[in-house]
Parts: structure tokens; sequence; C-alpha cells
């Protein structure tokens, strides 16, 4: 029998059959994903195969070939992945310049991991409703820098709708990844874009300014004009996962384009005379918030600097 992961809650996994059924299952002991050192071996959007027996729950016994995935560094500091999610069409990053704030360099992150895994993405800059002037401009700034690169990017309030039909037809008949901080509001988009999908949704703490995690788990909407979204519980901190240190630049896209003048092939753009890169950033034609983003995650290869929160 053959089917789609739509939910995983750790414990168990939701696969809707290719007849429509919603079957609950488990992964066989012996299960690895070959090639991959992961946390969850099976993620939402994955086809796989299963079987069926009388008394016993079901059991997923293979995976099909993955078109793509998106993968950060697991959580616990240890040489795994985690799978945010498989087979998608787009990453839609949920982001908010204050209460709470989504820093550039968890932008950045997120969007190169997404480059690496040869998934598009889009920001979405949420809470449009909540800000001052100054915030305003703030948002403006942001969204001015990243359509440069060339990720779209949408201004809306998923409280009050306002900006949401660019966004709805950007989706039709896509299957995304939603994701972000927790508290940037996207259980409410969730719930605005996916009417019964019934997401809990709570205020931030006014303390801290960060969001409580009202998702639990991963699942996958089925969007009413067609697609899907695939929801994910709130991320903290965005580390990359085995990426080599030569290859970082390639997925910045404006880095690397900036990197074909280069004196040198391989070019590390930390120091070498004849650099593009350095010159472009003197010259203020790279943003320096885009260069230091580059050089965090150089960091990434030395376990003893990975920091969990950025």
């Amino acid at each position: 029998m053959h089917g789609t992961v739509i939910r995983n809650t750790g414990s168990w996994l939701v696969v809707r059959t290719d007849d429509g059924r919603l079957v609950e299952c488990k992964v066989k002991g012996n299960f690895r994903l070959r090639g991959i050192r992961s946390t969850n071996p099976v993620a939402v959007g994955d086809g796989v195969s299963l079987t069926e027996s009388d008394g016993s729950p079901a059991f997923i016994t293979d995976i099909d070939d993955r078109r793509n995935y998106i993968v950060r560094k697991a959580s616990n500091l240890s040489k795994q992945s985690h799978i945010l999610a498989a087979n998608v069409d787009l990453a839609l990053l949920v982001v908010t310049v204050a209460r709470p704030e989504t820093s550039l360099t968890f932008i950045d992150r997120f969007l190169a991991s997404a480059e690496a895994y040869r998934v598009p993405a889009a920001l979405a800059f949420n809470k449009m409703d909540d800000l001052d002037a100054a915030e305003r401009q703030t948002a403006a700034d942001e969204m001015a820098l990243y359509a440069a690169i060339g990720y779209p990017c949408f201004a809306l309030s998923a409280l009050t709708g306002e900006g949401t039909g660019a966004l709805t037809d950007l989706l039709r008949d896509k299957t995304t990844l939603l994701a972000g901080h927790s508290g940037v509001g996207k259980s409410t988009l969730l719930n605005l874009l996916v009417p019964d999908a019934d997401a809990r949704t709570a205020a931030i703490s006014e303390a801290h300014q960060t969001g409580m995690h009202t998702t639990t788990f991963s699942a996958l909407y089925d969007l009413p004009g067609g697609g899907a979204l695939i929801d994910i519980p709130g991320i903290k901190g965005f580390g990359t996962f085995d990426m080599e240190r030569g290859e970082v630049a390639h997925y910045f896209r404006d880095l690397f384009a900036l990197s074909a003048d280069c004196r040198f092939y391989n070019c590390t753009h930390t120091h070498e005379p004849g650099c593009a890169v350095l010159r472009a950033l003197d010259e203020g034609r790279l943003a320096p918030s885009r260069y230091q983003s580059y050089l965090s995650m150089l960091e990434d290869k030395d376990e003893a600097k990975y920091r969990p929160a950025f």
C-alpha cells in the first residue's frame, strides 16, 4: 500500500493512502534513511509504502525517492539533521520585525538552506498592522533588500487579512513549507488560509517579546484553492547542516554573483586580494548583514562554535 505522510507527532505518523484513507503508522525499528543522518528518517510530505495487519499498527516499510527536502541541524547539537519537510514546491518563512523580532541572520540561514536543498523560498512579513512608522520603514527596508536579491516578499497581516491576496495566488497548487519563529503569527496565517485547520494560537511573552509554542507537531493541510501547507513547530535557531566551507557562498545569491569577479577561484571572501565580494562590501553594493550571515555560517563547521539561537 502507498500513501503520503501528512502528520508526524514524533511517536506516530499519519499517512493518507492513495485511495484516501488516513492510517496511523509506526516506522520499523530497523528503518534507516539511506545516506542521511537524521533524527526523523520519515518526514511530512514523504511518499511511503506501508503494510497493515489485523490487530497491529501499520508499519512504514519504504520511502519514495525525494524530489527535494529541507533540513536544519538537530537542536540537540548532535551531528544529525532534522528534516523539516519533503517534496515541497516552496518554503515560506513568516517573519516579523518586532514582537518578536526575526533577525536577518536567521532569515539568511533559512534562505541559504533552501538554496542548498533546491527549494524555492519566499518571505511573508507579518503583523504589519501592529507596527509603528519606524518599524514599518524597517520592514520596507528589509523587503527591499531581499526582493533585490530575488526573493518574493509579502507585507501582510494574518489577523486582519491585509495583503494576503497576493500570497494566496503564490501558494495555489503548490505544496509549501510554512516556517518561522514561535510568535510570528504562523498559526494565525494557517487558520486564515485553511479555515478548518483550527490551529492553536497564543499571545507572545510580554517579558521577553518572544512567542510561545502552539504547534507541537508537523502536519500537512490542504488549501481550499488547491495545493497544501506543511506547518511545523516554531523554530528558535537555524543551524546549517552538512555544508562545506567552500560551498557556503554558493547559497547566497548575491555573494555568488559577485564571486565571479574574484581573482582566485577558491576565494573564501574573507581576506584574499582581488576579492570582488570584499570590494562590493566596501563600496556599499553588498549589505553588511548578508556578509555577516555568511561569516557566521562559515563557523558552523566548528562544532564548538555552534549556538542554537540566532
